[in-house]
């Protein structure tokens, strides 16, 4: 067994200001979409998706990839967005096993009355805190993270 690479001062700081920052950012999106439309924050990501989709429609699949998210889980959100009308769901013709999931009039409404507020929230809690030389490494870092993880689950 290999030993231990143990983190140095630097790789902590590093790691405990990426978790405490990400759980933060998280929880004041998620407040605020609540508090103005309602909505959970994985429930904005789904219409954004379906929104900037041909025709406001995803099969579950991609929908799930592109969310980061189980299947079970975009099908708990989707579920709950159906029985308010923010999305339907329909088969795919060419694939038995295949279920879409299509943005409603009042889902594509909904989002464009949450977008506003959760975009000012998005730079009052991250982007306008950085300056462009943090938002440049924060993106290529971040992106690159992103990346190999997306690399190794293929």
């Amino acid at each position: 067994m290999a030993e231990t690479r143990w983190l140095n001062d630097r790789e902590m700081r590093a790691w405990s200001g990426f978790l405490a920052a990400s759980a933060l950012v998280n929880r004041h999106l998620d407040q605020q979409l609540k508090d103005d439309s309602g909505l959970s924050h994985p429930q904005y990501e789904i219409l954004v998706r379906l929104a900037a989709a041909p025709d406001g429609e995803l099969r579950m699949t991609e929908l799930a990839n592109g969310l980061i998210n189980s299947k079970s889980g975009l099908t708990y959100q989707v579920t709950q967005m159906e029985k308010a009308g923010l999305v339907r769901r329909r088969s795919c013709p060419s694939d038995v096993r295949g279920v879409f999931a299509v943005l409603t009039e009042t889902g594509r409404a909904l989002l464009e009355e949450a977008a506003p507020g959760h975009v000012a929230t998005v730079r009052e809690v991250l982007v306008d805190v950085l300056t462009a030389e943090q938002l440049d490494a924060l993106a290529d870092g971040l992106g690159e993270v992103s990346r190999r993880l997306r690399a190794q689950g293929a």
